[in-house]
């Protein structure tokens, strides 16, 4: 069965494809249309569908849209309420609905040969359990959501087995954790529905002192479900403009939200384990890209096993849309084989789009060695190799690499991408050593959790250590990804360094690189040393010191 999945209505549009239950692509509009999160999240743009990257995994697979059997969109309208009825303040919600019910038209326009009537409704976040359970290497296992909303509602918990969903909880709107921190982005200055992660890094530096008056408005239920609304957030801390410096009352207010965030997870976690029992718990949701969330959830919840789909926004209902509709179907469901779903280039290819540029480049004889030789000579590596990652995480395919023996190299990054100063760097690390020089759940192959570091580590990879002595790591199995790993020895022979910086090739306001044009762009915009395409390297001349 040949399924296109969807997700178009609220931000992060997608596509992804899955055929005879294998995930045959699976690719964000971003990285396409060269928009950060391809839209933004209102309902003027509730019509925009994902295009470009639709008719890409469709060439993938050598498919036209008549020879489809089914389109799911990850939402489903006739679940869905008025704003007002749900709480919620949006008079130009049911411009938004109207999209909805008449997305199998629009799909139909945008991809000539489509049946509409192969277009399904999935309930939103049936889509995101779907991208979790199925994906993951735990077929049986209990899942959690967690978003900003869906149609009315912002959680779901549940159990798979044998491919089956079976929802035993879900919070309605207006309660929602997801609107509680986009509420505290937007306050802190940031960008709503877009910067929330930089809420968490800022967390770091605050004290919870906010947490008493938190928990009376964001707690559990004790019934699975939860209250989080009403929150007066100035009343706590003043806002900050957008552009101004923040103050310890903003990094404060931060870390008290995520602590209120971390002990209503916990509890959530706890009822359902209660309720379906199990060693396995699956994670989607965009609260689910909670990094510090999710280390708490593993460290301190009753699961032995704890897997986060790596594109756990919205994007990723793209994928489970197709996955629930594939798990009912006599085909088995795989499971997601990597996050390298998206687009890739042979070297032939790549050769000519390096010609076509007329940059000078050569093709050495192992691009690992060259790319650890110049990470050694403290230069910094624009890294783009394979498939592209499907999900916001840099996984070793579109990356920048750096020494992350130098603090300084921390600041460096950050300006070569335009990023706040507060902001960490992550590490990469060959997985049979992770151990070694970090505490937390392991493996971590798509940087979804944080690890304490070895206190005889810190000053020795200073570069990757938060301001908590943490690190948000990626191990890196050398069977899945045999140039990565080459590479990290190759700099630990020259430097005595297991540990390479890894953070997303782009900078500051755009998607991250993903195709050779937007790889050349991006070197010759930003102070980087190499370019490591594919075998090979386009070089920049600079004085080492």
């Amino acid at each position: 069965m040949r399924i296109l999945g969807i997700n178009a209505l609220f931000h992060d549009p997608a596509a992804a494809l899955v055929v005879d239950g294998r995930i045959v692509a699976a690719a964000e509009e971003e990285r396409f249309s060269r928009r950060k999160h391809g839209k933004r999240p209102v309902p003027f743009s509730a019509w925009e569908l994902p295009e470009l990257s639709a008719r890409w995994c469709l060439e993938q697979a050598g498919l036209r849209p008549a020879d489809l059997d089914a389109v799911t969109y990850s939402f489903d309208p006739a679940l869905a309420r008025p704003a007002r009825e749900l709480g919620l303040s949006d008079p130009w919600d049911p411009l938004r609905l109207e999209y909805a019910r008449r997305a199998p038209e629009f799909l139909a326009e945008a991809l000539p040969g489509l049946d509409p009537a192969k277009v399904v409704f999935v309930p939103h976040h049936v889509a995101h359990a779907c991208s979790a359970g199925p994906a993951s290497p735990h077929p049986d296992s209990a899942v959690l959501v967690l978003d900003g909303r869906g149609e009315a509602a912002s959680h779901l918990a549940g159990r798979f087995h044998d491919g089956t969903l079976d929802t035993l909880a879900a919070q309605a709107l207006p309660d929602s954790l997801g609107l509680v921190y986009e509420e505290l982005t937007e306050h802190l200055g940031f960008l709503r529905s877009s910067d929330e992660y930089k809420v968490m890094a800022l967390a770091s530096y605050g004290k919870p002192r906010f947490l008493p008056e938190l928990r009376e408005h964001v707690h559990a239920t004790g019934d699975g479900g939860f209250r989080a609304r009403g929150v007066d957030w100035a009343a706590l801390a003043p806002a900050r403009a957008r552009g101004e410096p923040w103050t310890q009352d903003h990094a404060d207010l931060a870390a008290s939200t995520q602590a209120v965030l971390e002990e209503t997870l916990l509890e959530l976690v706890h009822w359902l384990h209660r309720e379906a029992g199990g060693e396995s718990l699956t994670l989607a949701g965009g609260v689910a890209l909670n990094c510090v969330a999710n280390s708490k959830i593993a460290a301190r919840g009753p699961y032995r096993h704890v897997w986060v789909q790596p594109a756990a926004g919205d994007a990723g209902t793209a994928l489970g849309g197709a996955l629930y509709l594939a798990c009912g179907t006599e085909a088995a469901v795989e499971p997601m084989p990597g996050a390298d779903l998206g687009r890739g280039w042979s070297d032939e290819e790549l050769k000519r789009w390096l010609d076509e540029a007329a940059v000078p480049y050569d093709r050495p004889g192992d691009i690992a060695e060259t790319v650890a030789e110049e990470l050694a000579r403290d230069g910094v590596v624009a890294w783009f190799q394979g498939r592209s990652e499907y999900g916001p995480r840099a996984l070793g395919h579109r990356s920048l690499l750096a020494h992350p023996g130098r603090a300084e190299n921390l600041e460096r990054l950050n300006r070569v991408k335009g990023r706040e100063e507060f902001r960490p760097v992550a590490p990469m690390v060959l997985a049979e050593r992770a151990h070694e020089l970090f505490d937390g759940p392991l493996p971590s192959p798509y940087m979804l959790f944080v690890h304490d570091v070895h206190r005889d580590w810190r000053d020795r990879i200073p570069a990757v250590v938060h301001v908590d002595g943490t690190a948000r790591i990626q191990t890196v199995d050398e069977r899945q990804e045999p140039l990565v790993a080459r590479m990290l020895r190759a700099f630990e022979r020259r430097t005595g360094l297991p540990v390479v910086v890894n953070t997303s090739l782009n900078t500051a306001g755009r998607p991250m690189v993903d195709d050779p044009r937007d790889a050349l762009e991006c070197f010759g915009s930003a102070p980087v040393d190499l370019l490591a395409i594919g075998p090979f390297a386009v070089r920049r001349g600079r004085a080492y010191t």
